[in-house]
C-alpha cells in the first residue's frame, strides 16, 4: 500500500490507517486479533488508538497482538480523555496528566515509545505552550517520536505552531479531525492551514458512521448495534439525498460509494492517512481497496458538496 510522510516528520504511514476505537468495546481480544492481522496482511502499518478506547483495552489488545512486530508498525495513541479527564479538576493538557497517561499507554502497549502521541482534544484550560513543553520532554526522553493534535480548529493549531516556535519546543506534525464527504468543515480553514504548516491531516470517521457505506436505508430504522441506532433523528431526507448524489457520482465512474468516501479523502492534498475503523477482516480489505482509488483534481472538484454539515458521530 502507498505510504506517505506524516507531515514534517520521517514517519511513513499507510494511506489507510486502522482506527482501533472498537477494540475492547465491540471486539474482544480474538476479534481484535483477526482485524489487526488482516490489516497487516493488507499493507496497513498505521494503528490509531487512545487511552480512552475501551477504557484502555484497545491499547492492551494492540500491545499483545503486535508484540514482536513493533518495528514494522506505526503506533499512534492519545492522551486527554482517560480516567480523570473530565472531572473538572485535572488539566488534561498539563504535564502531570500527560506523564501519567503516557506511562500507562506505554505499559499497555508493551512498548518503550509511541510514534505519534496525540493531544486528544484541547482542555481549554492548559496553555498549549505548557502541553508542548511536556511533549517536548517526552520526545527528548525517547518515549515519543512525534507530537500531534486532535480535534483542534485552525486558530488553535496556529496558536500551537506559534508557541512551539517561540519556545523552541516540539511541534504538532499531524492533526486528526473528523472529515468526510458529508462533514467537510476542515475544507474551510483547517486543511489549508495544515498544508501551509506542513502538518499531516489525518481524517477520522471518513464513512460518517456508516452513512457512506449504504448501511442505512431511507424510511427504515437503523440496524441494531450500529453507531446511529440510537440517533434515527440524524437519518433525515436531506442526508439521504446527499448520500444518493454521492453514490450516483461514484456509479458514473464505475465505483462504489464506499470507494468514493475513502478514495476522495486519500486523493485530497494534505491528507497523510485516512483512519478507518473495522470490526471484521473483510471490512479492512474493503477499506484498503477503496483507499487505492486516486481521483484527479478535476474529479475532486466535481464531487458533490452540501451546505448542511454531516453527522457529528458520537464515541470519538
Amino acid at each position: 500500500m502507498e505510504q506517505r510522510r506524516a507531515g514534517d516528520s520521517d514517519l511513513r504511514v499507510s494511506v489507510v490507517g486502522l482506527g482501533c476505537n472498537n477494540f475492547g468495546r465491540r471486539l474482544d481480544l480474538e476479534g481484535t486479533r483477526a482485524v489487526v492481522e488482516a490489516a497487516i496482511d493488507a499493507g496497513i502499518n498505521h494503528f490509531d488508538t487512545a487511552e480512552a478506547y475501551g477504557d484502555g483495552e484497545s491499547e492492551r489488545f494492540l500491545g499483545e497482538i503486535l508484540r514482536g512486530r513493533r518495528e514494522r508498525v506505526v503506533i499512534a495513541t492519545k492522551f486527554g480523555r482517560g480516567p480523570g479527564a473530565v472531572d473538572g479538576v485535572t488539566p488534561r493538557g498539563g504535564r502531570e496528566y500527560l506523564r501519567k497517561a503516557l506511562e500507562g499507554s506505554l505499559a499497555r502497549l508493551q512498548t518503550d515509545y509511541v510514534d505519534l502521541y496525540y493531544y486528544h482534544a484541547p482542555d481549554r484550560v492548559t496553555p498549549v505552550a505548557e502541553t508542548l513543553a511536556a511533549l517536548d520532554e517526552a520526545v527528548r526522553e525517547g518515549k515519543v517520536r512525534y507530537a500531534a493534535a486532535s480535534n483542534f480548529d485552525a486558530g488553535q493549531l496556529r496558536k500551537a505552531e506559534e508557541a512551539a516556535r517561540a519556545h523552541g519546543t516540539t511541534r504538532f506534525v499531524a492533526l486528526q479531525n473528523q472529515y468526510s464527504l458529508l462533514e467537510r468543515d476542515a475544507d474551510d480553514e483547517v486543511l489549508p492551514l495544515c498544508r501551509e504548516l506542513e502538518v499531516g491531516f489525518v481524517p477520522y470517521f471518513p464513512l460518517c458512521s456508516g452513512l457512506l457505506t449504504g448501511k442505512y436505508r431511507r424510511g427504515e430504522p437503523p440496524p441494531p448495534g450500529t453507531r446511529l441506532s440510537a440517533r434515527a433523528d440524524l437519518l433525515d431526507d436531506e442526508r439521504f439525498d446527499a448520500v444518493e448524489q454521492l453514490a450516483a457520482f461514484a456509479e458514473e465512474r464505475g465505483r462504489t460509494l464506499h470507494e468514493l468516501a475513502i478514495g476522495a479523502l486519500a486523493s485530497t492534498p494534505g491528507v497523510a492517512s485516512v483512519i478507518v475503523g473495522a470490526t471484521k477482516p473483510e471490512q479492512v480489505r474493503a477499506n484498503v481497496t477503496s483507499g487505492a482509488w486516486r481521483l484527479t483534481a478535476e474529479e475532486l472538484a466535481a464531487v458533490p458538496r452540501f451546505e448542511r454539515r454531516g453527522v457529528h458521530a458520537p464515541g470519538r
